[in-house]
């Protein structure tokens, strides 16, 4: 039973590593569509979400969000 256990920890711990690669690269691009976005040129009717948006990209670690635009090749202003 532990060779089967262990295999079943190797697979979800494979799975959770490609989930956060993926994750990385969709933080990654919103960080590069926040920092490259004029404020005044947002609607009204999008200033909430781009609100939330920033506030959750700023309350990353800043090893995880420098991860994240690694990850698509960006650079941390």
């Amino acid at each position: 039973m532990k060779k089967e256990e262990v295999a079943m920890l190797s697979k979800e711990i494979e799975m959770l590593m490609q989930e956060r690669t993926r994750l990385l690269k969709v933080v990654g691009a919103a960080a590069v569509l926040v920092a490259n976005t004029d404020p005044e040129s947002v609607q009204v009717e999008a200033m909430d979400a781009a609100e939330m948006l920033s506030e959750t990209l700023n309350a990353l670690p800043e090893e995880t969000l420098k991860d994240a635009l690694e990850s698509v090749q960006a650079e941390a202003e």
